[in-house]
């Protein structure tokens, strides 16, 4: 007798396929047997879930809800089964991390350098994202844990801080006469803009602080990556609003330059976050107390 969960693994194959036949041959199955596995789940919940054509098949709008689902249970049981092969002493397994590129760039690396010499065996798998898409995948068991900007408002996410960041806003040799006193929020509002793109949890931050104090702003550019808005502000585009700490170097070198505001941005933080209801593997715990470690 199959199985209520054989249904719904030969379920996700087809969903994602698009093919009896294809699911047939990476379930190891005959083909009419798929059929009749997604005849009998069809039957169950008395729903059609596949539109049936000469070309193959698709999911019809009730069979992509239920694979949306489905898809992130199966996703997890994998995960179930990989963490308990990652018992064997580290010596084997697979360190699952979502991360964004800045925070790749100018945060990760060295942890990821000290984790791979001491556990040269465990593969890295790095997914690349927003806070908002890396906490999405995060809750469908892609990734083991994410290194994200915070705040994050999430109950169902355990959240680790580890590092200090400052919003600032920095400019080019051209705006340099704007430097000799702290603008106040309608004196930034008057100046040519250069932010993240809407979608950034960063900006997010800084819009959020910026309409608390009444200033609606509206950029001249929005940008996908940090050392984009470096190097626009550099050739005097605008006004860049950046991580302090990850422009040090554009600083240090003269590049551009801070810019004071009458009423500073709060500080914010850099964290790790993973599932509260999912224990972390061997290796993301090891991962997360080297960071921790190195934190202290």
């Amino acid at each position: 007798m199959v199985s209520k969960l054989d249904l719904y693994k030969v379920f996700c194959k087809v969903g994602a396929s698009d093919s009896f036949s294809k699911a047939a041959k990476d379930l190891y199955m005959t083909q009419p047997a798929v059929s009749q596995a997604i005849m009998q789940l069809e039957r169950e919940l008395d729903t059609r879930l596949f539109n049936r054509s000469p070309k193959g098949v698709s999911l019809t709008n009730e069979g992509s809800l239920l694979f949306e689902y489905a898809n992130s249970a199966i996703n997890l049981l994998h995960v179930g089964e990989e963490k308990i092969l990652e018992f064997k002493n580290l010596t084997m397994g697979e360190l699952k991390i979502g991360v964004g590129d800045t925070i790749s760039r100018y945060f990760l690396l060295p942890y990821l350098e000290d984790f791979h010499n001491r556990y040269p065996n465990i593969k890295f798998k790095i997914v690349n994202g927003t806070t908002s898409e890396l906490c999405s995948i995060l809750k469908s068991g892609e990734v083991d844990v994410a290194v994200c900007n915070f705040p994050i408002d999430d109950t169902t996410l355990e959240l680790r801080p580890f590092i200090d960041i400052h919003d600032i806003f920095v400019c080019g040799e051209k705006y340099k006469s704007i430097l000799s006193k702290p603008l106040s929020p309608d004196e930034l509002l008057k100046l040519p803009l250069i932010l993240l793109e809407p979608k950034s949890n960063s900006r997010k931050y800084v819009e959020d602080f910026l309409i608390s104090s009444g200033i609606k702003i509206s950029p001249e550019f929005e940008l996908g990556s940090h050392e984009l808005l470096l190097e626009f502000a550099k050739i005097n585009l605008g006004i860049a609003c950046v991580t302090k700490e990850f422009s040090r170097e554009y600083l240090n070198k003269g590049l551009v330059y801070e810019v004071k505001l009458s009423e500073e941005i709060p500080k914010r933080s850099i964290g790790v976050c993973f599932l509260k209801s999912v224990p972390l593997s061997p290796a993301s715990m090891k991962f997360v107390e080297i960071i921790e470690g190195k934190k202290m």
